[in-house]
């Protein structure tokens, strides 16, 4: 993906991003979901779920009203979500729902059991 090419950003965030605006802001709303995930230094939420409240706030915004930073943001999204997803869930199909790593992917707003 080139650096600011925002079409290719935009396509790709909506590639990525397979939870809607609702979904994510409930799911962000459960105990499920801030247990998961890396603290930031001096904050008590995790960088996914501060991510996840983004996120839905991106995906609101109109495309014409999207800054430099929005993308920067999506564009971080997208890497988070390819990446994680390549190192894999837990084999069991069973296991996975409960998982730490599907309910860090789903602060992201990407459900792997949507694939």
């Amino acid at each position: 993906m080139a650096e600011h090419d925002d079409a290719s950003t935009w396509k790709e965030f909506k590639a990525a991003v397979n939870m809607t605006a609702s979904a994510l802001e409930k799911f962000l709303d459960t105990d499920a979901s801030r247990s998961v995930g890396q603290k930031a230094k001096g904050r008590d939420e995790s960088i996914g779920h501060a991510s996840g409240r983004r996120i839905v706030d991106l995906l609101h915004t109109k495309k014409a009203d999207l800054t430099e930073d929005d993308y920067a943001h999506m564009r971080k999204v997208v890497s988070y979500i390819h990446r994680h997803r390549e190192q894999g869930g837990p084999d069991d199909k069973d296991a996975v729902k409960d998982s730490p790593w599907r309910l860090s992917l789903m602060n992201w707003g990407h459900d792997p059991l949507k694939d």
